[in-house]
């Protein structure tokens, strides 16, 4: 059994409109990091990637990303995810406009 760092979410790009999403527990998409499910164990979660993997429907790019829990929230290890929730920097446009 591999021993991770952090939990896990599993994440893609939506097909048709390029958002971030997340694979919930009830296995659809949501643009709220805060609704995904977190994976803690490895065989359930590699299980649910390969099924994700087969909905090229519906998203893109579909992987595994590193999760902490902060007083039951749930934020990115890594710069890049955070990147991706609020997408290009140079300007305010988009999800950005709206935090």
């Amino acid at each position: 059994m591999v021993n991770w760092k952090f939990s896990k979410v599993i994440t893609a790009n939506a097909l048709h409109e390029g958002d971030v999403v997340y694979l919930t527990k009830k296995g659809t998409w949501t643009s709220r990091l805060q609704l995904a499910h977190v994976f803690r164990i490895a065989t359930e979660a590699e299980k649910k990637l390969y099924a994700a993997r087969l909905k090229a429907d519906q998203v893109v790019d579909v992987y595994l990303a590193d999760v902490r829990r902060n007083d039951g929230e749930i934020t990115p290890v890594h710069f890049r995810e955070n990147f991706r929730q609020t997408g290009p920097s140079n300007y305010f446009h988009g999800k950005q406009n709206e935090i």
